[in-house]
């Protein structure tokens, strides 16, 4: 095994302060989790494969609102073996389920997001919108692949949004930035948005609602994230078409009630 290998997996407890913030504000930044160099060699694997999968082919101005947030693909896991070792590592999946308070975490689906020079906003929204399961035991890992200053993007949490119910019928959308925005002004729930250092990876629930401001610098924002979920979750009816969509394409031959356990969703760290 390498020394980049051995960094994925190694061990990292949490003090309890860590966990409790994260239980109260919905969210939790950790600073210096991964080691930039071999961060940035994982990343440059991550970024080629995303400029050479995704299939956007307009350019900015002719997308919409969420088109011109970022490039994006999923599952990059099943495409290289590289990729495939960083997603597994077992460091940021322990970390998972640390946060969460669980036994162990499967994965959901890995994601790349790629903001493009003056690629614009990433609108207000929470993840589990999209997602068709029983609870809410789910956490996405937010991992720059270089430095993100606040002028290229860096992502921003709404601070405690996710013991909030309001807007969570919204998907992510011109209109959920509007909406959602104003709705956590008005409930009082500010936003906390902090540059990045490479290395440094954040993790939200899924009811946490967030948002990225656009790319106003001449370099893109390249981002990988992990999604995890409990591995004791169970797939729930799905409420919306997103949450069908999600189902077949990410929990395939299962339905509700099963255990959320397909061969997409190995477990990447449990509780020996």
């Amino acid at each position: 095994m390498t020394t980049d290998e051995t960094e994925l997996d190694a061990g990292l407890d949490l003090p309890g302060d860590l966990i409790e913030a994260y239980s109260r504000d919905g969210y939790v930044r950790l600073r210096s989790v991964l080691n930039p160099d071999s961060l940035a060699r994982y990343g440059a694997e991550i970024t080629r494969l995303t400029l050479a999968l995704n299939t956007q082919d307009k350019p900015l101005a002719e997308r919409d609102t969420y088109d011109r947030a970022f490039l994006q693909v999923m599952n990059l896991w099943r495409q290289s073996e590289k990729v495939r070792r960083f997603v597994f590592g077992r460091r940021l999946a322990r970390i998972a389920a640390q946060l969460m308070g669980v036994r162990g975490v499967r994965l959901y689906h890995d994601q790349s997001l790629y903001k493009e020079p003056s690629g614009g906003i990433t609108p207000a929204h929470a993840d589990q919108y999209y997602w068709p399961f029983d609870s809410d035991k789910t956490i996405t890992a937010w991992i720059p692949l270089q430095h993100v200053p606040l002028e290229m993007g860096a992502l921003a949490f709404y601070k405690g949004s996710h013991r909030t119910a309001l807007g969570r019928d919204l998907p992510i959308s011109a209109e959920s930035e509007a909406r959602i925005s104003a709705a956590m002004e008005g409930q009082g729930f500010p936003i906390d948005e902090t540059a990045y250092a490479l290395g440094d990876v954040s993790f939200h629930g899924g009811w946490t609602f967030h948002r990225a401001g656009a790319n106003r610098s001449t370099h893109p924002r390249s981002v990988m994230t992990i999604i995890y979920m409990d591995v004791d979750m169970r797939i729930g009816k799905p409420v919306n078409a997103m949450q069908q969509n999600d189902l077949a394409r990410w929990l395939p031959g299962l339905q509700p009630g099963d255990a959320a356990a397909s061969d997409l969703n190995p477990v990447l760290w449990a509780v020996p």
